[in-house]
């Protein structure tokens, strides 16, 4: 009986939408006499909850990927939970001479389950969301582990009890790779790498990556602090690619951006970084705020991006429609800060519009990057019959050992400011604002936003509660 080994990263639950799930995880490498990486592969078998596991399922672990692998498992049922198992082995074997030739002992495996999305365009959806977790690796250790993986733990802990979790968004800075800038900052892949084994292999953030569907985006330290905004050449070249190649594998890989082929595999190759999902009430689409910006041209996201982002709004779906951006939306701080939207008004403004002259209703922006956790309304449509709102919500950090910001340095009453001026957008209603590590816990419905925050250890903070 062929033993399977436990995995080394993950195993991460991806995209599950209604009928199908990605499931990631990492072996490891072992060179041949030639000095070559082993043929490694995964090997995952699924079931639903009392029910029995299929046939073992194989995929391939690539060294160019830093020996991680994707498993696919389709024709699933929406709404439903599956339980499943995850390892890897060493093989010189095809896959089709692996499907007939052994029998498995599937004692090291890890375990983990999921459900999948609902159907039910007017299902209520409960997601957990946040964004910073800082992990400073000094001299080839990691320091401040422990008090980062507790925000997981306490997240953990509400999953546990049977508190329905539907989706975990990891909004950004899930690395911090610059080291606050003072020290030795990343530039080789490897360095990016192992970077990401560190921060995914704890145990409590592991253990909920591995039982509630994640997705993710990157924000400025995946790669520097501001990014672009300092970049020389030199970083284009060797910076740039080694931390994209790293966050594509570890960040990506699993999210929906890549699309299922007829074949049952995924197909094509990335040439963008933001993508759609959807579940219940609930319509997400998950942009990339951080590598298409060009401030010459007051872009923050590029014209196709914008394109696609205005579409999806507008499509007519009648649900929730959740954009996540790593930078807020709104409220604006206090002093300029051209790092956030503020510093795009002309695009914001051009989002905004297309809301309001389309009529669209509940529409929400995650985000986070700020280092403290608050939520704001806008109505951008003041002085009509009925008026127009549009949410934000920010969440981070999950962990920031130093001081986090406070609510004197955001504008948190009159307007938010506008190119047009034609055009005032007022805020509304603004919660308090929680300065110190959490994560937020939002209730979605056809006719309400809830929000939720916690702080690192589990104790509840604030909630606000907004009605479309």
């Amino acid at each position: 009986m062929e033993a399977i080994k436990s995995l080394t990263v993950g195993p991460i639950v991806g995209h599950a939408d209604e009928n199908h799930a990605r499931i990631w995880g990492r072996g490891d490498y072992e060179l041949t006499a030639s000095g070559k990486p082993r043929r490694a592969f995964g090997i995952a078998r699924i079931k639903k909850a009392g029910g029995n596991y299929s046939s073992p399922r194989f995929f391939k672990m690539k060294p160019n990927f830093d020996m991680t692998g994707i498993m696919l498992f389709t024709d699933l049922e929406p709404d439903t939970q599956y339980i499943y198992q995850m390892g890897w082995f060493f093989s010189d074997q095809e896959i089709d001479e692996l499907r007939s030739s052994k029998q498995w002992d599937w004692h090291d495996a890890e375990q983990g389950e999921f459900y999948t999305a609902s159907n039910d365009f007017r299902a209520e959806r409960e997601f957990i969301f946040g964004s910073c977790r800082y992990l400073l690796k000094l001299f080839g250790g990691s320091w401040f582990d422990d008090r980062g993986d507790k925000t997981f733990r306490s997240i953990l802990n509400q999953l546990e009890d049977g508190s329905g979790i539907n989706k975990l968004l990891m909004v950004g800075d899930q690395i911090y790779a610059d080291d606050l800038n003072i020290l030795s900052p990343d530039k080789q892949v490897d360095a990016y790498l192992s970077r990401y084994r560190d921060a995914f292999s704890q145990p409590h953030i592991r253990k909920l990556m591995s039982c509630v569907s994640t997705y993710m985006t990157l924000d400025d330290h995946e790669i520097e602090d501001n990014w672009p905004s300092n970049a020389n050449d030199q970083d284009m070249m060797i910076k740039y690619p080694s931390a994209m190649h790293a966050y594509q594998i570890y960040q990506m890989s699993h999210s929906s951006l890549l699309s299922l082929g007829s074949d049952g595999n995924l197909e094509g190759t990335p040439d963008k970084f933001y993508y759609c999902f959807s579940d219940g009430c609930c319509d997400f689409f998950v942009s990339d705020s951080r590598t298409e910006r060009d401030p010459d041209e007051d872009e923050i996201i590029s014209e196709e991006q914008m394109n696609e982002l205005l579409d999806w709004l507008n499509d007519g779906s009648g649900k929730a429609k959740l954009v996540v951006t790593s930078v807020p939306f709104f409220p604006d701080t206090k002093k300029s800060n051209n790092d956030k939207w503020s510093g795009y008004k002309s695009q914001r403004d051009q989002i905004i519009n297309h809301i309001r002259i389309n009529q669209i209703k509940k529409v929400i922006f995650l985000s986070g990057d700020v280092h403290c956790s608050m939520a704001a309304e806008l109505d951008i449509n003041p002085g009509a019959a009925e008026p127009l709102k549009i949410y934000s919500v920010i969440s981070s950090a999950f962990y920031w050992p130093y001081p986090h910001m406070k609510r004197k340095q955001f504008k948190l009453t009159g307007f938010v400011a506008s190119l047009n001026n034609d055009q005032e957008y007022t805020l509304g209603k603004v919660s308090e604002v929680f300065s110190g590590d959490n994560f937020s816990r939002l209730r979605v419905s056809d006719s309400a936003l809830e929000i939720e925050v916690y702080e690192r250890k589990g104790t509840l903070e604030n909630s606000i509660r907004y009605e479309f």
